[in-house]
Protein backbone atom coordinates (compact mmCIF):
# COMPACT_ATOMS: atom_id res chain seq x y z
CA UNK A 1 0.00 0.00 0.00
CA UNK A 2 1.20 3.31 -1.34
CA UNK A 3 0.29 7.21 1.09
CA UNK A 4 1.60 8.75 -2.13
CA UNK A 5 -1.00 10.67 -3.81
CA UNK A 6 0.74 10.16 -7.28
CA UNK A 7 3.93 8.31 -6.87
CA UNK A 8 6.30 11.33 -6.34
CA UNK A 9 8.75 11.75 -4.10
CA UNK A 10 8.49 14.69 -1.14
CA UNK A 11 10.24 17.91 -3.37
CA UNK A 12 11.51 18.50 0.59
CA UNK A 13 13.36 15.49 1.34
CA UNK A 14 17.01 15.17 1.21
CA UNK A 15 17.64 18.84 1.14
CA UNK A 16 19.16 19.61 4.06
CA UNK A 17 23.01 18.91 4.80
CA UNK A 18 22.28 18.99 8.53
CA UNK A 19 19.62 16.38 9.78
CA UNK A 20 19.95 16.99 12.99
CA UNK A 21 18.57 20.69 13.24
CA UNK A 22 15.09 19.12 12.47
CA UNK A 23 13.45 17.57 15.67
CA UNK A 24 12.15 14.50 14.29
CA UNK A 25 15.42 14.26 12.74
CA UNK A 26 17.10 14.46 16.04
CA UNK A 27 14.50 12.06 18.25
CA UNK A 28 15.52 9.55 14.98
CA UNK A 29 19.39 10.24 15.89
CA UNK A 30 19.16 10.37 19.33
CA UNK A 31 16.90 7.17 19.83
CA UNK A 32 19.59 4.91 18.14
CA UNK A 33 17.21 4.87 14.90
CA UNK A 34 19.73 5.25 12.60
CA UNK A 35 22.29 2.23 12.67
CA UNK A 36 25.14 3.48 14.54
CA UNK A 37 28.48 1.19 15.33
CA UNK A 38 28.48 1.41 19.18
CA UNK A 39 31.88 1.57 19.55
CA UNK A 40 33.05 3.87 16.58
CA UNK A 41 34.35 7.17 16.67
CA UNK A 42 32.96 9.87 14.42
CA UNK A 43 35.88 9.21 12.07
CA UNK A 44 33.80 5.49 11.57
CA UNK A 45 30.72 7.49 10.45
CA UNK A 46 30.24 6.83 6.73
CA UNK A 47 31.18 3.10 7.43
CA UNK A 48 28.63 2.31 10.34
CA UNK A 49 25.63 4.02 8.04
CA UNK A 50 25.83 1.02 6.47
CA UNK A 51 24.86 -1.25 9.43
CA UNK A 52 21.33 -1.30 8.64
CA UNK A 53 21.27 -1.91 4.55
CA UNK A 54 23.41 -5.25 5.13
CA UNK A 55 27.09 -3.92 5.00
CA UNK A 56 29.15 -4.81 7.72
CA UNK A 57 30.22 -1.91 9.97
CA UNK A 58 33.78 -1.25 11.34
CA UNK A 59 34.20 -3.69 13.61
CA UNK A 60 32.73 -6.73 11.15
CA UNK A 61 29.11 -6.40 12.92
CA UNK A 62 25.52 -7.13 10.71
CA UNK A 63 22.59 -6.66 11.37
CA UNK A 64 19.97 -8.96 11.78
CA UNK A 65 16.60 -7.85 9.30
CA UNK A 66 13.30 -9.25 10.06
CA UNK A 67 13.36 -10.38 5.93
CA UNK A 68 16.47 -12.44 7.28
CA UNK A 69 14.20 -14.87 10.02
CA UNK A 70 10.41 -13.96 9.34
CA UNK A 71 9.55 -17.28 11.50
CA UNK A 72 10.78 -15.81 14.54
CA UNK A 73 8.61 -12.92 13.73
CA UNK A 74 4.81 -12.39 15.93
CA UNK A 75 3.60 -12.73 12.06
CA UNK A 76 4.21 -16.19 12.96
CA UNK A 77 2.28 -17.14 15.29
CA UNK A 78 -1.47 -19.07 15.13
CA UNK A 79 -4.42 -16.84 15.14
CA UNK A 80 -6.08 -18.20 18.56
CA UNK A 81 -2.80 -17.19 20.56
CA UNK A 82 -2.69 -13.12 18.36
CA UNK A 83 -6.66 -12.94 19.55
CA UNK A 84 -6.11 -13.88 23.11
CA UNK A 85 -3.27 -11.79 23.12
CA UNK A 86 -5.75 -8.85 23.76
CA UNK A 87 -9.27 -9.02 23.43
CA UNK A 88 -9.12 -9.84 27.29
CA UNK A 89 -6.96 -6.67 28.12
CA UNK A 90 -9.24 -4.47 26.18
CA UNK A 91 -12.36 -5.87 27.65
CA UNK A 92 -10.71 -5.99 31.46
CA UNK A 93 -9.60 -1.85 30.69
CA UNK A 94 -12.60 -0.39 29.57
CA UNK A 95 -14.60 -2.45 32.04
CA UNK A 96 -13.36 -0.91 35.06
CA UNK A 97 -14.62 2.41 33.73
CA UNK A 98 -18.18 1.13 32.39
CA UNK A 99 -18.47 -0.49 35.81
CA UNK A 100 -17.60 2.28 38.03
CA UNK A 101 -21.37 4.56 37.20
CA UNK A 102 -23.19 1.84 38.68
CA UNK A 103 -21.22 2.09 42.21
CA UNK A 104 -21.46 6.10 42.74
CA UNK A 105 -25.12 5.64 44.49
CA UNK A 106 -23.69 3.01 46.99
CA UNK A 107 -20.65 4.96 47.10
CA UNK A 108 -22.61 8.07 48.09
CA UNK A 109 -24.77 6.54 50.47
CA UNK A 110 -21.86 4.48 52.49
CA UNK A 111 -19.63 7.66 52.89
CA UNK A 112 -21.55 10.56 53.00
CA UNK A 113 -20.41 12.53 50.33
CA UNK A 114 -22.67 13.62 47.41
CA UNK A 115 -22.42 11.70 44.50
CA UNK A 116 -20.76 14.62 42.12
CA UNK A 117 -17.88 14.23 44.36
CA UNK A 118 -17.58 10.71 43.95
CA UNK A 119 -17.83 11.22 40.18
CA UNK A 120 -14.48 13.01 40.40
CA UNK A 121 -12.57 9.48 41.28
CA UNK A 122 -14.30 8.44 37.31
CA UNK A 123 -12.68 11.34 36.37
CA UNK A 124 -9.23 11.42 37.74
CA UNK A 125 -8.86 8.03 36.78
CA UNK A 126 -9.97 8.63 32.98
CA UNK A 127 -8.14 11.56 32.95
CA UNK A 128 -5.05 10.35 33.96
CA UNK A 129 -5.22 7.46 32.11
CA UNK A 130 -5.16 9.32 28.86
CA UNK A 131 -1.71 10.82 29.49
CA UNK A 132 -0.66 7.44 30.47
CA UNK A 133 -1.50 6.00 27.38
CA UNK A 134 0.81 8.87 25.85
CA UNK A 135 3.52 8.70 28.39
CA UNK A 136 4.02 4.46 28.26
CA UNK A 137 2.60 3.79 24.56
CA UNK A 138 6.34 4.85 23.55
CA UNK A 139 8.30 2.38 25.89
CA UNK A 140 6.55 -0.39 24.58
CA UNK A 141 8.43 0.39 21.34
CA UNK A 142 11.64 0.53 22.52
CA UNK A 143 11.50 -2.58 25.38
CA UNK A 144 8.77 -4.54 24.19
CA UNK A 145 5.12 -4.76 24.71
CA UNK A 146 5.33 -7.61 27.40
CA UNK A 147 6.71 -6.11 30.15
CA UNK A 148 5.14 -2.79 29.84
CA UNK A 149 1.35 -4.36 29.62
CA UNK A 150 2.39 -6.40 32.36
CA UNK A 151 3.54 -3.20 34.62
CA UNK A 152 0.49 -1.02 33.56
CA UNK A 153 -1.57 -3.87 34.67
CA UNK A 154 0.23 -4.98 37.56
CA UNK A 155 -0.07 -1.72 39.19
CA UNK A 156 -4.38 -1.51 38.13
CA UNK A 157 -4.29 -4.22 40.18
CA UNK A 158 -2.46 -3.86 43.17
CA UNK A 159 -4.07 -0.76 43.23
CA UNK A 160 -7.98 -2.11 43.46
CA UNK A 161 -6.68 -4.02 46.82
CA UNK A 162 -7.47 -0.55 49.38
CA UNK A 163 -9.95 0.58 46.32
CA UNK A 164 -13.14 -0.54 48.79
CA UNK A 165 -11.56 1.26 52.14
CA UNK A 166 -11.66 4.92 50.30
CA UNK A 167 -14.30 7.15 49.66
CA UNK A 168 -14.05 7.51 46.23
CA UNK A 169 -12.13 4.22 44.90
CA UNK A 170 -9.79 6.95 43.38
CA UNK A 171 -6.47 4.34 43.05
CA UNK A 172 -8.87 3.80 40.17
CA UNK A 173 -6.78 6.40 38.23
CA UNK A 174 -3.18 4.52 38.76
CA UNK A 175 -4.42 2.46 35.59
CA UNK A 176 -1.29 3.41 33.36
CA UNK A 177 -1.35 1.63 29.78
CA UNK A 178 -2.84 -0.64 27.56
CA UNK A 179 -0.77 -0.78 24.52
CA UNK A 180 -2.87 -3.65 22.53
CA UNK A 181 -3.23 -1.40 19.89
CA UNK A 182 -0.23 -1.51 18.98
CA UNK A 183 0.30 -5.07 18.86
CA UNK A 184 -1.94 -5.42 15.67
CA UNK A 185 1.38 -3.91 14.23
CA UNK A 186 3.74 -6.82 15.48
CA UNK A 187 1.13 -9.20 14.85
CA UNK A 188 -0.35 -8.80 11.13
CA UNK A 189 0.61 -6.71 8.00
CA UNK A 190 -1.01 -3.95 6.53
CA UNK A 191 -3.20 -6.16 4.35
CA UNK A 192 -3.80 -8.43 7.16
CA UNK A 193 -4.75 -6.02 9.84
CA UNK A 194 -8.52 -5.15 9.39
CA UNK A 195 -9.77 -8.20 10.21
CA UNK A 196 -8.41 -8.68 13.84
CA UNK A 197 -8.43 -4.87 14.20
CA UNK A 198 -12.05 -5.24 13.98
CA UNK A 199 -11.94 -7.97 16.93
CA UNK A 200 -10.18 -5.68 19.05
CA UNK A 201 -12.23 -2.53 18.73
CA UNK A 202 -15.32 -4.90 19.45
CA UNK A 203 -13.69 -5.90 22.51
CA UNK A 204 -12.25 -2.30 23.65
CA UNK A 205 -16.53 -1.09 22.85
CA UNK A 206 -17.88 -3.98 24.76
CA UNK A 207 -15.90 -3.31 27.91
CA UNK A 208 -17.29 0.11 27.51
CA UNK A 209 -20.68 -0.65 27.62
CA UNK A 210 -20.37 -4.31 29.60
CA UNK A 211 -19.85 -2.52 32.86
CA UNK A 212 -23.63 -1.01 32.90
CA UNK A 213 -24.87 -4.91 32.50
CA UNK A 214 -22.51 -6.22 35.33
CA UNK A 215 -23.07 -3.57 37.54
CA UNK A 216 -26.41 -3.31 38.10
CA UNK A 217 -26.77 -6.54 39.43
CA UNK A 218 -23.74 -6.15 41.88
CA UNK A 219 -25.51 -3.03 43.04
CA UNK A 220 -28.70 -4.97 43.70
CA UNK A 221 -27.58 -8.37 45.50
CA UNK A 222 -23.44 -7.51 46.43
CA UNK A 223 -22.26 -5.20 49.09
CA UNK A 224 -20.42 -2.14 47.38
CA UNK A 225 -16.92 -3.39 47.66
CA UNK A 226 -17.82 -6.08 45.11
CA UNK A 227 -17.34 -3.66 42.32
CA UNK A 228 -13.40 -3.21 43.31
CA UNK A 229 -13.21 -7.12 43.87
CA UNK A 230 -14.47 -8.16 40.51
CA UNK A 231 -12.47 -5.84 39.18
CA UNK A 232 -9.69 -6.91 40.71
CA UNK A 233 -10.64 -10.82 40.02
CA UNK A 234 -10.80 -9.26 36.17
CA UNK A 235 -7.96 -7.78 35.73
CA UNK A 236 -5.55 -10.45 37.74
CA UNK A 237 -7.16 -13.39 35.55
CA UNK A 238 -6.16 -11.34 32.36
CA UNK A 239 -3.03 -10.54 33.85
CA UNK A 240 -2.17 -14.50 34.18
CA UNK A 241 -3.42 -15.05 30.93
CA UNK A 242 -0.99 -12.63 29.19
CA UNK A 243 2.14 -13.06 31.29
CA UNK A 244 2.04 -16.91 29.31
CA UNK A 245 2.43 -14.85 25.66
CA UNK A 246 5.49 -14.46 24.49
CA UNK A 247 6.71 -10.95 23.24
CA UNK A 248 5.93 -9.57 20.04
CA UNK A 249 8.02 -6.47 19.12
CA UNK A 250 10.39 -7.15 16.52
CA UNK A 251 13.07 -5.58 17.35
CA UNK A 252 13.34 -7.49 20.79
CA UNK A 253 12.51 -10.22 19.26
CA UNK A 254 15.47 -10.08 16.34
CA UNK A 255 18.06 -9.07 19.64
CA UNK A 256 16.80 -12.34 20.84
CA UNK A 257 17.30 -14.41 17.37
CA UNK A 258 20.85 -12.92 17.13
CA UNK A 259 21.91 -13.71 20.30
CA UNK A 260 21.22 -16.98 20.08
CA UNK A 261 23.12 -17.67 16.42
CA UNK A 262 26.16 -16.12 18.49
CA UNK A 263 25.97 -18.11 21.39
CA UNK A 264 25.33 -21.08 19.01
CA UNK A 265 28.23 -19.82 16.86
CA UNK A 266 25.79 -19.91 13.96
CA UNK A 267 26.70 -16.45 12.87
CA UNK A 268 28.98 -15.00 15.17
CA UNK A 269 28.94 -11.35 13.46
CA UNK A 270 25.12 -10.51 13.54
CA UNK A 271 23.41 -8.43 16.00
CA UNK A 272 20.03 -7.14 17.11
CA UNK A 273 18.79 -4.03 15.89
CA UNK A 274 19.02 -2.31 19.86
CA UNK A 275 22.57 -4.33 20.31
CA UNK A 276 23.98 -1.76 17.90
CA UNK A 277 22.89 1.15 20.09
CA UNK A 278 24.80 2.87 22.40
CA UNK A 279 24.02 3.54 24.74
CA UNK A 280 20.43 1.37 24.65
CA UNK A 281 18.84 4.52 26.05
CA UNK A 282 19.91 7.77 28.04
CA UNK A 283 18.60 10.04 30.11
CA UNK A 284 17.83 12.40 27.52
CA UNK A 285 16.40 10.03 25.08
CA UNK A 286 14.03 8.77 27.98
CA UNK A 287 12.87 11.95 27.73
CA UNK A 288 12.66 12.02 23.99
CA UNK A 289 10.74 8.76 23.73
CA UNK A 290 8.08 10.18 25.80
CA UNK A 291 7.73 12.81 23.90
CA UNK A 292 7.35 11.16 20.71
CA UNK A 293 3.84 10.39 20.98
CA UNK A 294 2.40 13.78 22.11
CA UNK A 295 5.02 15.54 19.60
CA UNK A 296 3.01 13.48 16.83
CA UNK A 297 -0.49 14.24 18.57
CA UNK A 298 0.45 17.71 17.68
CA UNK A 299 2.79 18.06 14.76
CA UNK A 300 1.16 15.14 12.49
CA UNK A 301 -2.23 15.89 11.08
CA UNK A 302 -3.34 12.39 10.79
CA UNK A 303 -2.70 11.88 14.45
CA UNK A 304 -4.62 15.15 15.70
CA UNK A 305 -7.50 14.85 12.98
CA UNK A 306 -8.55 11.48 13.71
CA UNK A 307 -7.58 11.52 17.65
CA UNK A 308 -10.17 14.78 17.65
CA UNK A 309 -12.37 12.68 15.51
CA UNK A 310 -12.75 9.74 17.44
CA UNK A 311 -12.28 11.67 21.54
CA UNK A 312 -15.09 13.63 20.70
CA UNK A 313 -17.43 10.92 19.22
CA UNK A 314 -16.48 9.06 22.55
CA UNK A 315 -17.20 12.00 24.97
CA UNK A 316 -20.85 12.14 23.36
CA UNK A 317 -21.29 8.62 23.50
CA UNK A 318 -20.26 8.84 27.21
CA UNK A 319 -22.62 11.97 28.30
CA UNK A 320 -25.65 9.90 26.75
CA UNK A 321 -25.02 6.63 28.25
CA UNK A 322 -24.97 8.33 31.54
CA UNK A 323 -28.82 9.55 30.84
CA UNK A 324 -29.90 5.85 31.03
CA UNK A 325 -31.37 6.16 34.81
CA UNK A 326 -32.84 9.58 34.24
CA UNK A 327 -34.51 8.02 30.71
CA UNK A 328 -35.71 4.21 32.00
CA UNK A 329 -37.26 5.90 35.32
CA UNK A 330 -39.40 7.22 33.30
CA UNK A 331 -41.15 3.55 32.36
CA UNK A 332 -40.39 2.24 36.34
CA UNK A 333 -37.59 0.51 35.34
CA UNK A 334 -35.64 -0.59 38.56
CA UNK A 335 -31.70 -1.41 39.04
CA UNK A 336 -31.97 -4.67 37.01
CA UNK A 337 -34.23 -3.23 34.14
CA UNK A 338 -31.65 -0.20 33.36
CA UNK A 339 -29.06 -3.03 33.28
CA UNK A 340 -30.66 -4.81 31.06
CA UNK A 341 -30.83 -1.56 28.76
CA UNK A 342 -27.46 -1.59 28.42
CA UNK A 343 -27.70 -4.88 26.13
CA UNK A 344 -28.92 -2.99 22.49
CA UNK A 345 -25.62 -1.12 23.04
CA UNK A 346 -23.60 -3.91 23.25
CA UNK A 347 -25.49 -5.61 20.57
CA UNK A 348 -24.99 -2.55 18.51
CA UNK A 349 -21.36 -3.38 18.42
CA UNK A 350 -21.45 -7.09 17.20
CA UNK A 351 -23.80 -5.76 14.42
CA UNK A 352 -21.44 -3.19 13.38
CA UNK A 353 -18.47 -5.51 13.68
CA UNK A 354 -20.70 -8.18 11.40
CA UNK A 355 -21.06 -5.02 9.06
CA UNK A 356 -17.62 -4.42 8.10
CA UNK A 357 -16.54 -8.36 7.50
CA UNK A 358 -17.69 -8.09 4.26
CA UNK A 359 -16.11 -5.22 3.01
CA UNK A 360 -12.88 -6.35 4.23
CA UNK A 361 -13.38 -9.81 1.83
CA UNK A 362 -14.49 -7.04 -1.16
CA UNK A 363 -11.01 -5.12 -0.31
CA UNK A 364 -8.79 -8.20 0.30
CA UNK A 365 -9.99 -9.16 -3.44
CA UNK A 366 -9.64 -5.99 -4.72
CA UNK A 367 -6.11 -6.01 -3.07
CA UNK A 368 -5.21 -9.17 -4.88
CA UNK A 369 -6.32 -8.12 -8.23
CA UNK A 370 -5.29 -4.47 -8.28
CA UNK A 371 -2.52 -4.61 -5.95
CA UNK A 372 -1.45 -2.81 -2.57
CA UNK A 373 -0.30 0.37 -4.62
CA UNK A 374 -4.28 1.16 -5.27
CA UNK A 375 -5.06 0.44 -2.20
CA UNK A 376 -5.11 4.18 -0.69
CA UNK A 377 -5.54 4.68 3.01
CA UNK A 378 -8.70 6.79 2.67
CA UNK A 379 -10.20 3.64 1.17
CA UNK A 380 -10.38 2.52 5.02
CA UNK A 381 -12.97 5.15 5.46
CA UNK A 382 -15.31 4.16 3.47
CA UNK A 383 -17.38 2.37 5.27
CA UNK A 384 -17.64 4.87 8.01
CA UNK A 385 -19.10 7.78 5.76
CA UNK A 386 -21.82 5.49 5.51
CA UNK A 387 -22.63 4.69 8.94
CA UNK A 388 -21.08 7.84 10.95
CA UNK A 389 -24.33 9.54 10.60
CA UNK A 390 -26.09 7.22 12.29
CA UNK A 391 -24.77 8.92 15.51
CA UNK A 392 -26.96 12.18 14.75
CA UNK A 393 -29.99 10.39 13.56
CA UNK A 394 -29.24 7.83 16.58
CA UNK A 395 -29.34 10.89 19.51
CA UNK A 396 -31.96 13.07 18.11
CA UNK A 397 -34.08 9.64 18.00
CA UNK A 398 -33.05 8.84 21.34
CA UNK A 399 -34.10 12.46 22.40
CA UNK A 400 -37.59 12.45 21.22
CA UNK A 401 -38.28 8.65 22.58
CA UNK A 402 -37.60 9.21 25.99
CA UNK A 403 -41.02 11.24 26.60
CA UNK A 404 -41.99 8.52 28.59
CA UNK A 405 -45.49 6.40 28.66
CA UNK A 406 -47.70 6.60 27.65
CA UNK A 407 -46.54 8.42 24.55
CA UNK A 408 -43.90 6.08 23.65
CA UNK A 409 -42.67 2.79 24.45
CA UNK A 410 -39.71 2.07 26.02
CA UNK A 411 -38.00 -0.27 22.95
CA UNK A 412 -37.70 2.98 20.79
CA UNK A 413 -35.53 4.60 23.05
CA UNK A 414 -33.44 1.73 22.80
CA UNK A 415 -33.76 1.00 19.17
CA UNK A 416 -32.04 4.80 18.96
CA UNK A 417 -29.56 3.87 21.19
CA UNK A 418 -28.12 1.08 19.13
CA UNK A 419 -27.91 3.23 16.27
CA UNK A 420 -26.23 5.37 18.24
CA UNK A 421 -23.69 2.22 19.08
CA UNK A 422 -23.45 1.05 15.55
CA UNK A 423 -21.64 5.12 14.76
CA UNK A 424 -19.35 4.79 17.67
CA UNK A 425 -17.69 1.51 16.88
CA UNK A 426 -17.64 2.68 13.34
CA UNK A 427 -15.56 5.67 14.39
CA UNK A 428 -12.98 4.36 16.36
CA UNK A 429 -12.19 1.21 14.05
CA UNK A 430 -11.77 3.32 11.30
CA UNK A 431 -9.44 6.43 12.75
CA UNK A 432 -7.42 3.09 14.35
CA UNK A 433 -7.34 1.61 11.54
CA UNK A 434 -6.04 4.36 9.32
CA UNK A 435 -3.53 5.26 11.92
CA UNK A 436 -2.00 1.69 12.27
CA UNK A 437 -1.66 1.54 8.79
CA UNK A 438 -0.08 4.97 8.21
CA UNK A 439 2.63 4.65 11.21
CA UNK A 440 2.90 0.52 11.50
CA UNK A 441 6.13 0.51 13.99
CA UNK A 442 5.14 3.73 15.87
CA UNK A 443 1.58 2.54 15.88
CA UNK A 444 1.60 2.60 19.67
CA UNK A 445 2.33 6.48 19.71
CA UNK A 446 0.11 7.30 17.42
CA UNK A 447 -2.86 5.66 18.74
CA UNK A 448 -1.52 6.88 22.01
CA UNK A 449 -3.32 10.23 21.00
CA UNK A 450 -6.10 8.79 20.08
CA UNK A 451 -6.71 6.96 23.57
CA UNK A 452 -5.32 10.55 24.66
CA UNK A 453 -8.51 12.19 23.34
CA UNK A 454 -10.73 9.48 24.40
CA UNK A 455 -10.23 8.91 27.80
CA UNK A 456 -9.38 12.99 28.39
CA UNK A 457 -12.56 14.25 26.57
CA UNK A 458 -14.56 11.08 28.20
CA UNK A 459 -13.44 11.83 31.83
CA UNK A 460 -14.12 15.52 31.30
CA UNK A 461 -17.91 14.51 30.32
CA UNK A 462 -17.95 12.09 33.75
CA UNK A 463 -18.51 15.66 35.70
CA UNK A 464 -21.25 17.30 33.57
CA UNK A 465 -22.84 14.56 32.00
CA UNK A 466 -25.28 13.47 34.90
CA UNK A 467 -26.14 17.50 35.66
CA UNK A 468 -26.86 18.25 31.76
CA UNK A 469 -29.94 15.66 32.06
CA UNK A 470 -30.89 17.18 35.33
CA UNK A 471 -30.67 20.57 35.33
CA UNK A 472 -31.88 21.92 32.16
CA UNK A 473 -35.26 23.15 32.64
CA UNK A 474 -38.54 21.70 30.88
CA UNK A 475 -37.68 18.48 28.93
CA UNK A 476 -34.37 18.30 30.60
CA UNK A 477 -33.45 14.69 28.92
CA UNK A 478 -34.88 15.40 25.63
CA UNK A 479 -33.14 18.62 25.20
CA UNK A 480 -30.12 17.59 26.51
CA UNK A 481 -29.63 14.36 23.79
CA UNK A 482 -30.71 16.97 21.44
CA UNK A 483 -27.51 19.14 22.43
CA UNK A 484 -25.79 16.30 21.82
CA UNK A 485 -27.05 15.16 18.63
CA UNK A 486 -26.05 18.71 17.28
CA UNK A 487 -22.69 18.33 18.77
CA UNK A 488 -22.48 14.98 16.76
CA UNK A 489 -22.99 16.71 13.59
CA UNK A 490 -20.10 18.91 14.07
CA UNK A 491 -18.59 15.49 15.10
CA UNK A 492 -19.25 13.63 11.70
CA UNK A 493 -18.75 16.52 9.56
CA UNK A 494 -14.42 16.06 9.27
CA UNK A 495 -15.12 12.53 8.18
CA UNK A 496 -16.50 13.49 4.90
CA UNK A 497 -13.33 16.48 4.49
CA UNK A 498 -10.86 13.71 5.73
CA UNK A 499 -12.00 11.27 3.33
CA UNK A 500 -12.07 13.57 0.50
CA UNK A 501 -8.64 15.36 1.51
CA UNK A 502 -7.15 12.52 2.71
CA UNK A 503 -4.01 12.70 0.29
CA UNK A 504 -3.37 16.43 1.12
CA UNK A 505 -3.35 15.89 4.66
CA UNK A 506 -1.04 12.54 4.53
CA UNK A 507 1.63 14.91 2.42
CA UNK A 508 1.97 17.17 5.59
CA UNK A 509 2.58 14.26 7.84
CA UNK A 510 6.26 13.42 7.29
CA UNK A 511 6.89 10.70 9.66
CA UNK A 512 4.32 8.45 7.99
CA UNK A 513 5.10 9.26 4.75
CA UNK A 514 8.58 7.97 5.31
CA UNK A 515 7.89 4.66 6.72
CA UNK A 516 5.92 3.70 3.65
CA UNK A 517 8.78 5.11 1.73
CA UNK A 518 10.70 2.80 3.48
CA UNK A 519 8.42 -0.30 3.67
CA UNK A 520 8.69 0.05 -0.31
CA UNK A 521 11.98 0.62 -0.36
CA UNK A 522 13.12 -2.23 1.90
CA UNK A 523 10.11 -4.55 0.22
CA UNK A 524 9.17 -5.86 4.07
CA UNK A 525 5.37 -5.98 5.19
CA UNK A 526 6.31 -3.88 8.26
CA UNK A 527 9.45 -1.66 9.58
CA UNK A 528 11.15 -2.80 12.91
CA UNK A 529 12.35 0.22 12.85
CA UNK A 530 12.37 3.62 10.20
CA UNK A 531 15.92 4.35 8.99
CA UNK A 532 14.88 6.86 6.96
CA UNK A 533 12.97 9.51 8.65
CA UNK A 534 16.14 11.52 9.51
CA UNK A 535 16.67 12.94 5.85
CA UNK A 536 12.86 14.29 5.83
CA UNK A 537 12.43 18.13 6.50
CA UNK A 538 9.19 18.85 8.31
Amino acid sequence: MSPFTDGRPDPQMHSSPDHNSNPVDVEKDELGLQDRDPGASSSDDVQNENVGTGHVDSQGRRELKEVDCPEILAYAWPTWKKWIAVAGIQISMNYNTSVFPSAIKPLSAEFGINEQGIRVGQMIYLVLYSFGCELWAPWSEEFGRWPILQLSMLLINIWQIPAPWLPTGEPLWFAVLSVTLGLIADLYTQEEQQWPLAFIVLSSCIGTSIGGIIGGPIQRFLEWQWFFWIMLIFGGAVQAIFFFMPESRATILLDREAKRRRRTGQDPNIYGPNELKKPRISLKEAGIVWMRPFEMFVREPIVLSLSLLSGFSDALIFTFLESFPEVYEKWDFGILAQAWAFIPINAAYFIAYLMYLPCFWRDDHIRRKKGDDWFLPERRLKVLLWLAPLEPIGLIGFAWTSLGPPRVHWIAPMIFSALVGIANYAIYFSSVDYMIAAYGVYSASACGGNAFARDFLAGISAMYATPMYTNIDGYSVEYASTILAGLSVIVVVPIYVFYWKGPVIRDRSKFAKSLAEDRKKQGVRRLSKDEHVENLQV
